[in-house]
């Protein structure tokens, strides 16, 4: 049996723009020959089509959708996610399979995630017992992503039923570390069924999750015959016939743990700038490491004829990082342009200085040139319809070392689930994917500053990145106690409990932040869901 894994990207809700999608695919594994193509989770609705699934209207056009596709199946069987709604008004995850123009079988989920980025317990039901089909006489389990995540699930019983093939149609969303994983748990349920697995993810960026792919076929032996590339739509062609099953299309091997990650914020970027409509961003160039990086994302995902630097000078900037603006941009080849920000302080410090009186300089004179820039910025967003990419890392929005309604402003955070440490190891990654020095040397060397104050470092007011992320780690990605967390790191307790104060302390900025990429294991927003208003501290 010949079968494709047909590796999409599919946009969440668009029903007409995902069937001519699906329907385009099956021509193409027809006309490679295909007895089979397998589509990922959810591929009519998109992934996660989240409150979308309160809609009666659109469970019901998914549906129509469905069968439509389901017509066009001759001569080929295929297997395609969708959502499915029964005769007592229940909705499940579910698969179709369609062969001869018709839907021949349908699979309802049976293990739904409810932790992390996942609610599916608020949308399904869980489906109720496996399914077993056949395909050129060849028995064939079907199950949807965490099926396969589980010890004793439909899988294990389908393989105890008599199948030798188990599909899975996936919506894996990725963070670092996440491919190893998934692979792991493939190899392991292909080793312990003894049976081939099929696995079909999804690709593309919806909102702050990105899909990167990577569809699989593991032997019974556990060995990975074949794997589609990750972060790009592809379609795997998998010969099961003989006694040397093989991968017709080349294999891909795994990128290295840096170049992940970037490709991830270069299809998440991509995706949600094009998946809503704009064509262009702007990224406030302020000479530093994290908008340089920005910048660099953006041209990676969108070429260098969609980005704009916008410098915002004020009395406080030197020549050496204006000059670094400057070049990050000529380098990038991106439009530039100085907008200097002194006139418009100035006048702010004389509108406020009657009602300040004699008050001295402080964190509110700081904040407010970059609520300047930020208004700048949302100024050439409306005018020109730009997206504006804001620059802000994990680091930052963790402590709340950053300005609501100034440089936290932005129709999306590119590196906002990307600590500080790693905001330099993904640069030197983007100068080597994107062919030379784009980041300069000289942005690397400098030490990190916001320039609101004379002389101002980041580390004036938190402890060295190095020692930082690691507490951010242990506290907000592990969830570790606090007295674990400064034995395990050999810190002083004092500072652990500083820094944690900071990270509580700062979650109603985090709740105003723009949407940005996930990366880590859990990132702020849906993986990590802490009130506002709450005074409990741990001791």
């Amino acid at each position: 049996m010949r079968v494709a894994l047909a590796q999409i990207n599919v946009t969440v809700g668009d029903l007409a723009g995902n069937l001519r999608k699906i329907t385009r695919w099956i021509e193409r594994a027809r006309g490679a020959g295909a007895d089979l193509v397998v589509f990922p989770e959810l591929a009519v609705t998109g992934y996660p089509p989240e409150d979308l699934l309160f809609k009666a209207s659109f469970v019901r056009e998914n549906q129509e959708a469905l069968r439509r596709i389901a017509s066009l199946t001759k001569g080929i069987t295929a297997v395609i996610g969708f959502a499915d709604r029964d005769s007592r008004g229940r909705l499940y995850n579910a698969a179709a399979v369609a062969s001869g123009g018709r839907i021949s079988a349908c699979y309802h989920k049976m293990h739904l995630p409810n932790y992390g980025v996942f609610d599916e317990k608020r949308y399904f039901f869980p489906g109720e017992k496996p399914l077993l089909i056949r395909e050129q006489r060849a028995p064939i389990g079907v199950s949807i992503c965490e099926d396969i995540w589980v010890k004793e699930g439909p899988c294990q019983a389908q393989a105890r039923a008599g199948a030798r093939i188990l599909v899975n149609l996936s919506a894996s969303p990725y963070h670092a570390g996440k491919r190893s994983e998934r692979e792991r748990i493939l190899r392991a349920t292909a080793k312990g069924c003894k049976a081939f697995v099929l696995y079909v993810n999804l690709i593309g960026g919806q909102d702050e999750l990105v899909f990167d792919g990577g569809s699989l076929l593991v032997s019974p032996q556990g060995k990975v015959i074949f794997r589609a590339p990750q972060f790009e739509e592809a379609m795997g062609l998998v010969d099961l016939r003989g006694p040397a099953p093989r991968g017709l299309t080349p294999s891909t091997g795994p990128l290295d743990p840096d170049s992940e990650i970037f490709q991830a914020l270069v299809l998440g970027t991509r995706d949600y700038v094009l998946k809503n409509g704009f064509r262009h961003v702007v990224v406030g160039l302020s000479g530093g490491i994290d908008s340089a990086l920005t910048a660099a994302i953006a041209v990676a995902a969108l070429g260098r004829g969609g980005v704009t630097g916008i410098s915002m000078p004020s009395r406080y900037s030197s020549p050496k990082t204006r000059q670094d603006a400057r070049e990050v941009a000529r380098r990038l080849k991106i439009s530039f342009r100085e907008v200097p920000i002194e006139r418009i302080f100035r006048a702010a410090l004389a509108t406020l200085g009657p009602v300040f009186g004699k008050r001295p300089s402080d964190v509110t004179e700081e904040n407010l040139q970059a609520r300047i820039r930020g208004s700048l910025l949302m100024a050439l967003s409306n005018k020109f319809k730009w997206l504006v990419l804001a620059t802000g890392n994990k680091s930052e929005l963790s402590t709340g070392y950053c300005t609501l309604y100034g440089d936290m402003v932005g129709g999306f955070a590119v590196i906002k689930d990307l600590p500080k440490t790693a905001v330099y190891r993904l640069s030197r990654t983007a100068n080597r994917l994107l062919g030379g020095q784009v980041i300069p040397e000289s942005v690397f060397r400098r030490a990190p500053t916001a320039e609101l104050r004379p002389h101002q470092t980041d580390q004036d007011t938190l402890p060295p990145y190095e020692r930082l992320d690691r507490i951010i780690k242990a506290y907000v990605e592990e969830d570790l106690p606090l007295g674990r967390i400064w034995r395990g790191l050999r810190l002083s307790s004092a500072a652990v409990r500083r820094v944690i104060r900071m990270i509580d302390a700062a979650e109603y900025k985090r709740r105003q932040a723009p949407v940005g990429i996930k990366i880590t294991p859990r990132a702020f927003g849906k993986d990590r869901r802490m009130p506002m208003t709450n005074r409990y501290r741990e001791e």
